[in-house]
């Protein structure tokens, strides 16, 4: 396998792999797949039986989870060199939400075999693994009490923040979030409506605090939703 110096580069920052020689990291790309995926592409669907574990070098994803009933909730987005689609580091069999390509991507994939070929090689990625899992746990109950008890304003202020810290592009009108997000993957994101995203934004535009159209939102003054996402009065009972 040709080994793509700038992607051997980014394996290396993968917190899986932390900690790894580089002659450990090259066998470890040896070993996975390497994909191209087109913008709007699904990777993998929730419910499918999971046969790869992924790594992004390139481009940017959205995981996103459907209910029975088909009200979906926007998981995470994942950027380049993170890892997604997991489940085979916990022996699961299907995956449990639905990955979609936001631009065009590359994805480093390890099949079944090849993952756990590397962690009885490498127990340093086994205890990586482990280290992983309890902040995806520690997450995951962040994002409850999140839903459960904060106002939306509060949980729109912080995801904005989020993204635009995670992958914003600076200039000196503001931080402009460097893909398309659409006000229903907002609502998605943070356990609400579109109605009541789209009411939050508009006034939120209207005093000049974000410009948000054609599924790009720049936030031209952080330090007041920053104030709004640490504001932590109760929700009305």
């Amino acid at each position: 396998m040709h080994v793509d110096m700038e992607g051997l580069r980014s394996l290396a920052k993968v917190p899986l792999f932390q900690g790894l020689d580089p002659d450990q990291l090259r066998a470890v790309y040896e070993g996975s797949t390497y994909k191209k995926k087109g913008a709007n592409e699904v990777v993998f669907r929730q419910g499918q039986e999971a046969r790869w574990s992924y790594v992004l070098l390139r481009g940017r994803l959205k995981v996103a989870q459907s209910s029975p009933d088909g009200h979906q909730i926007l998981n995470r987005y994942v950027g380049p060199e993170e890892m997604f689609g997991c489940v085979l580091l916990y022996r699961s069999h299907r995956y449990p939400a639905t990955a979609t390509t936001v631009s065009p991507s590359v994805v480093l994939a390890w099949d079944r075999d090849a993952l756990y070929r590397m962690l009885e090689c490498f127990p340093r990625v086994a205890l990586n693994a482990l280290e992983l899992l309890g902040e995806e746990l520690a997450m995951v109950r962040s994002r409850y009490l999140e839903l459960a008890t904060e106002r939306v304003e509060r949980r729109v202020a912080r995801a904005l923040l989020r993204l635009a810290e995670k992958s914003g592009k600076a200039d000196r009108h503001g931080v402009e979030i460097a893909f398309p997000v659409s006000r229903q993957d907002l609502a998605d994101l943070t356990g609400t409506t579109l109605h009541t995203v789209s009411r939050i934004l508009s006034g939120w535009r209207q005093q000049g605090w974000i410009e948000s159209a054609r599924r790009r939102i720049k936030v031209h003054d952080p330090s007041v939703l920053r104030s709004i996402a640490e504001d932590d009065r109760p929700l009305h009972t």
